[in-house]
């Protein structure tokens, strides 16, 4: 069954990227919750959905949250709503899927995305953009490490935060955002995205890859990611009116970009 456009609170399409399934960090009870109320159309599953890397290095986290998430997105199957797997360098192996196509899913390299307002949009994991995976090096076994040495203060912290009644609050994002290098490769990244579709004709570009949730307009094209679930707890949505938001784990809108007036960059802290 064909969910409605028209329905209460559906979304034309949903975007979501780094879940990072099994691995320590990963906040799957938020996203069960999250998805067992959403309602869309079609949801992108923008790569690293599922952590192989970690998986591997058998140090899985596997539990009744990770399970609601899969049943969570069996439901959104079930109800009609089509799944579009744009694997990730996390989930890379599932590249040789690309083509494929089953019952309510399509696994693809890359896609485009074309918003109600006619606007036609790349969505990719955005990890063909980042020289340190593409070089296969060191590096990116050093910057893994060191990540995942910054999420574990990060789960520190917010157990603490929790107990004393506060909301989460990412104390990666806040590290990243001190660090000047750290913000001058993020800016590579857009410009790289942006360039990338420029070249294909299009009209701006998902993504994800870099955990950074972000919505807003350069040079004429719409730069969109959709975040991360060990950080921002974040989606991108295109809802019935073909307006972009991000929305964070309680449904709570980040940014929006109106299909119908001047963009607006209106991006808060997640809550």
């Amino acid at each position: 069954m064909t969910p409605r456009p028209d329905a209460p609170n559906m979304h034309r399409a949903v975007f979501l990227s780094d879940v990072h399934l099994g691995s320590t960090h990963c906040h799957a009870s938020e996203l069960a919750s999250f998805l067992s109320g959403l309602r869309c159309q079609r949801l992108y599953l923008v790569g690293d959905i599922v952590d192989l890397w970690w998986l591997a290095q058998k140090r899985a986290t596997w539990g009744e949250p990770q399970h609601r998430v899969i049943a969570a997105l069996h439901a959104l199957a079930r109800q009609g709503c089509e799944l579009v797997y744009v694997p990730g360098n996390h989930d890379r192996p599932m590249r040789q899927l690309c083509g494929l196509v089953l019952p309510r899913m399509r696994f693809r390299r890359r896609t485009v995305h074309t918003m109600l307002d006619g606007r036609r949009l790349l969505v990719t994991h955005g990890d063909d953009y980042d020289g340190a995976v593409q070089a296969g090096d060191a590096r990116e076994a050093f910057g893994n490490w060191l990540y995942y040495v910054i999420l574990s203060g990060n789960r520190v912290t917010n157990a603490l935060r929790r107990r004393l009644g506060l909301r989460y609050w990412s104390l990666a994002d806040f590290l990243k955002r001190k660090s000047s290098a750290a913000e001058h490769y993020i800016e590579r990244f857009v410009r790289a995205g942006l360039d990338d579709a420029r070249r294909r004709g299009l009209d701006g570009i998902i993504c994800g890859h870099i955990h950074r949730a972000d919505l807003r307009v350069v040079d004429g094209l719409v730069y969109a990611n959709d975040g991360d679930w060990v950080e921002s707890l974040s989606v991108l949505a295109e809802d019935s009116e073909g307006n972009l938001k991000l929305l964070g784990h309680t449904g709570v809108e980040l940014a929006c970009l109106s299909s119908r007036i001047q963009p607006i960059r209106c991006i808060a802290e997640a809550a």
